[in-house]
């Protein structure tokens, strides 16, 4: 009687075994002829905090050697220029022109000087920003603004210096490429901070403070050329560095415009939902001065909707790119996720 069990056993065995290995097959079968395949392992995820900080420190340093005096008469702007320059900072827009210019197969030696241009000029609109005849700021990134340790006259004459050093720095710095893409991202730069850039997004802002018939559209206009355009500048001058066509360098200009604005939104939701310490500099600075902003007029919680809805904009116009576009989006993301 032993010995049938055991024989019973073994058939009951060997039989479940072949059910299985013919039920595995036959889902094999189907998954191919469904065009699924198995995955043996997960996927690999882009890892946008790895990617943020090594292109911070790329630079940290690229920054650290840009500026230097060359004789006792000019140490004193040198001084000023380099410690807003080098006052921290999260580093997006050179990250971003990093970011196009890889997405194209492009260099990143071709492109720091650039990077670091690009910030020369983000940080020359900050010096003159803060001062008392336009935000009239104390704190910056942490610390005292410029103009607080320099006085304003050397503060006005450091953003000055720090604009046109920007350019001299891509013009003499980069090499390896046709100079056409050279005078053709000069061009895409001084256009960031003239009239229809920087300079006239924020003269629209100042005069635009404590009037109460300022719409979304003007806002719009204020923003787009005050902060996306050189958000725009940034993203097609890391493209045309790289050699991408004339319609690469559209879609990569249609997603810096939407992140540009969506970047705004964000800073005017900060402004009201952060602290000074979170912020790094005064906050609730928009609300004291009257200024018109997004929450303002549509409120924190349309204002979020808004945020998100610019920043998957912003991405679907770099659908066709696929994973060689993953810096960009998650930069992308991280403009409205981000705490200061």
């Amino acid at each position: 009687g032993e010995i049938v069990r055991m024989k019973v056993l073994m058939l009951i065995l060997v039989c479940s075994g072949a059910l299985a290995l013919d039920l595995s097959s036959r889902t094999a079968m189907q998954q191919r002829h469904s065009g699924t395949r198995m995955s043996t392992s997960a996927p690999t995820k882009f890892d946008l905090g790895a990617y943020m900080e090594e292109k911070r420190l790329l630079t940290e340093a690229a920054l650290d050697a840009s500026l230097t005096s060359s004789c006792a008469q000019t140490e004193i702007i040198i001084e000023s220029m380099r410690y807003s320059l080098m006052a921290g900072g999260k580093r997006v827009r050179p990250m971003l022109c990093f970011a196009a210019t890889e997405m194209f197969g492009g260099s990143l030696d071709v492109a720091t000087p650039t990077a670091v241009a690009v910030e020369m000029i983000h940080t020359m609109s900050l010096i003159h920003d803060d001062l008392p005849a336009m935000d009239n700021d104390d704190f910056r990134r942490g610390k005292p603004t410029n103009h607080v340790l320099y006085g304003d006259d050397v503060a006005i004459l450091a953003g000055d210096a720090m604009l046109s050093s920007s350019f001299e720095y891509v013009a003499k710095h980069t090499h390896g490429i046709p100079a056409e893409r050279v005078v053709k991202v000069l061009s895409i730069l001084g256009e960031s901070v003239g009239p229809l850039g920087l300079a006239g997004g924020q003269v629209m802002d100042l005069k635009s403070e404590g009037k109460t018939d300022v719409g979304l559209e003007t806002l719009t206009w204020i923003h787009t050329h005050k902060t996306a355009a050189l958000l725009k500048a940034a993203v097609c001058a890391g493209a045309v560095l790289a050699g991408a066509a004339d319609e690469d360098i559209a879609r990569c200009e249609t997603y810096a415009l939407k992140i540009g604005l969506a970047f705004q939104v964000a800073d005017d939701i900060l402004d009201v939902t952060a602290s000074t310490q979170e912020l790094g500099k005064t906050a609730g600075k928009d609300l004291d001065a009257d200024k018109t902003t997004y929450p303002k007029l549509l409120g924190l919680d349309q204002s979020r909707l808004v945020a998100q809805e610019l920043v998957d904009d912003a991405k679907a116009a770099l659908a066709e790119y696929g994973d060689r576009a993953a810096p960009l989006l998650g930069l992308a993301d991280y403009i409205i996720n981000r705490r200061n």
